[in-house]
């Protein structure tokens, strides 16, 4: 069954292929001409063709502007390209079809002319400029759709982006997390003084990183790492054995960038949400798939909960990623294996993003 949607869709450009016939017609002849010939053979051939032609070729521009949008958006480039991609479709198509009526069917279509290749190329030109003059439009109003729904886009990553600055601030510092910190600070300082001492470094620097880049929503990966190492030795320190947490990174990773507080996020997610043991230890993995993506992968084994998880911490990372860039943050949960997979962003995407919306 159709959607209106698309019964809305077909009627307008049903509509604006025959103002755009009609007016054609009434350019070429007089109006009383149009009127009596508008029953005839050939009237109806070029009426039916002009009809397909256009049907055919704006639904294949619009197929191209909706996989643009998919790999990241329109701009002048690759509007162009999809502007010569819509041409190239449609010229052979429409010199098909004229060469039709004017040679192997011009007895049947009934179009009597002392000069065929010049109807030809008249009807392909026109045809060209038709085209051009709709793949433009369509252009025009995409990319005019593009431009609010990142304007919107914008404003919700805002309101967002400062809920999520002052959510992570205020779990990270929170007095549960602090007072933990500091048992565990304690309990060292009577067994092991430079274990203490280490221990209470990399809390410091946690804090540091943390206070530092609140107001940046973008961090290098090597200072993402360098802060996750601290907060893994302290969990490992804390949870005693229960752990084991793996990083392979084969990437340089001053080259890239990833939300801030991102993959401490999911590594307190895993602890968070699953039980663990010295005897069944949490082993989570973090790896590079080549310079694409992150990977944070766990072992599942989920607690007994009263309540469901409102997994707050996914669905804020993947609104961060959606300002950035089209390639989506996904989600796995299989063979006991839960599996995170972020994009890589490179240092120039803030100024890409910037360009996109302007």
């Amino acid at each position: 069954m159709f959607k209106k949607k698309t019964i809305r869709k077909f009627l307008f450009r049903w509509l604006v292929v025959t103002v755009v016939f009609i007016l054609v017609k009434l350019t070429m002849e007089h109006q009383e001409e149009v009127m009596h010939s508008f029953l005839s053979t050939q009237v109806i051939y070029y009426y039916s063709t002009a009809f397909f032609l256009f049907m055919v070729t704006w639904e294949y521009n619009d197929w191209l502007i909706a996989k643009q949008r998919r790999n990241g958006g329109l701009d002048l480039k690759n509007s162009l390209r999809i502007l010569f991609k819509t041409l190239a479709f449609l010229v052979p198509l429409s010199t098909l079809i004229y060469y039709l009526a004017l040679y192997p069917l011009k007895d049947i279509v009934g179009h009597p002319t002392d000069e065929p290749f010049v109807c030809l190329i008249r009807d392909i030109l026109r045809a060209t400029l038709l085209g051009l003059a709709v793949a433009l439009f369509n252009l025009l109003y995409f990319s005019m759709r593009q431009r609010d729904e990142m304007a919107r886009q914008m404003d919700d990553l805002k309101k967002e982006m400062l809920v999520s600055k002052y959510s992570s601030l205020k779990n990270q510092i929170s007095p549960h997390f602090l007072f933990n910190s500091l048992n565990t600070l304690t309990s060292l300082m009577y067994e092991n003084r430079d274990l203490a001492s280490d221990f209470l470094s990399r809390l410091a620097s946690s804090y540091r990183y943390i206070l530092e880049n609140t107001e940046e929503d973008l961090v290098s990966l090597k200072k993402e790492l360098n802060f996750l190492d601290s907060y893994i030795f302290m969990m490992n320190i804390r949870h005693e054995g229960a752990l084991k947490i793996k990083t392979d990174i084969k990437i340089n990773t001053v080259d890239f960038l990833v939300p801030t507080l991102s993959l401490q996020m999911l590594v307190e997610n895993a602890l968070k949400h699953n039980f663990f043991s010295k005897e069944k230890p949490l082993e989570i993995h973090i790896y590079s798939v080549g310079k694409i993506a992150l990977i944070v992968e766990n072992t599942l084994r989920p607690r007994t909960r009263t309540e469901e998880s409102t997994k707050l911490g996914i669905k804020n990372i993947r609104k961060r990623y959606s300002f950035y860039t089209s390639q989506e943050v996904t989600i796995e949960n299989e063979n006991e294996q839960f599996r995170v997979t972020m994009p890589l962003l490179k240092t120039d995407v803030r100024k890409v993003s910037v360009l996109s919306v302007s």
